[in-house]
């Protein structure tokens, strides 16, 4: 399980609506909102780790340094991997991810404070000297893509849907552009690619596998079925029994 996006300190995230559906996909403009970093090691990591979950602690920071402040923070938990986000579309400020420079400052910022794994969340623009970078500062493994930055008009209103204007686009609407962003990655880099984007089925799964993906990860499927990543676990394995694989 990936938490959603954590901070410092707490946020209140960004004012409704947060939601937005259009064909095929999903607006969402959630603005990060969560208890902080520290009420999620005191509160909620225990919970989570009782019932025996994986869990994957996505970071969210304003400067280098506070990635670094967070990565120590999480690096004597029972959090298994660090997820540094670079890439939200739905706070101000600029995307780190977009700049390779900048985007390697966090990776070394964290990496000198912990030993745990980790993953660098692109966003969907970035070029592959962000991911070339981040590798040579000592990422784990890349995870593409983030939401695309995207907008709804409420025609009733004739004003943006949203209160910051844009929303970050999530659901099978991107997943063929997603798909092409991880084959593109797979074959730049050395350490793993997870693939993210629209992914709401075994067959989905599989597609990105065969892009190289090591891993996946399932988002706004969640919406439509709570089971879902549960029964794409299941029919994967009966894809790979019918298929004679043993591995993916």
């Amino acid at each position: 399980m990936c938490t959603k996006g954590l901070t410092l300190r707490p946020r209140e995230g960004n004012p409704p609506p947060r939601l937005w559906e259009t064909p095929c996909g999903l607006l969402n403009s959630i603005g990060l909102q969560n208890p902080g970093i520290d009420a999620f090691l005191e509160r909620e990591l225990p919970r989570m780790k009782a019932r025996g979950i994986t869990v994957v602690a996505n970071v969210w920071g304003n400067t280098q340094a506070e990635y670094g402040q967070m990565a120590e923070r999480l690096s004597e938990s029972a959090v298994d991997a660090v997820e540094l986000n670079l890439s939200c579309p739905n706070v101000p400020g600029e995307m780190l991810g977009q700049r390779a420079k900048a985007a390697a400052g966090v990776v070394t910022a964290a990496r000198k404070e912990t030993k745990k794994p980790l993953w660098v969340k692109l966003p969907p623009d970035a070029q592959l000297t962000v991911a070339q970078a981040v590798e040579r500062a000592g990422a784990d493994a890349v995870c593409a893509v983030n939401t695309f930055r995207a907008m709804a008009i409420d025609i009733t209103t004739g004003t943006p849907a949203f209160k910051r204007t844009f929303a970050g686009l999530s659901g099978p609407a991107i997943r063929p552009i997603a798909l092409r962003i991880v084959y593109e990655l797979v074959a730049a880099l050395d350490i793993p690619v997870i693939g993210i984007g629209g992914i709401v089925n075994w067959r989905d799964a599989v597609a990105f596998i065969m892009a190289g993906a090591t891993a996946v990860q399932i988002g706004t499927a969640n919406f439509i079925d709570p089971r879902g990543a549960k029964n794409c676990v299941e029919e994967l394995e009966n894809y790979m029994k019918q298929r004679r694989l043993n591995t993916l």
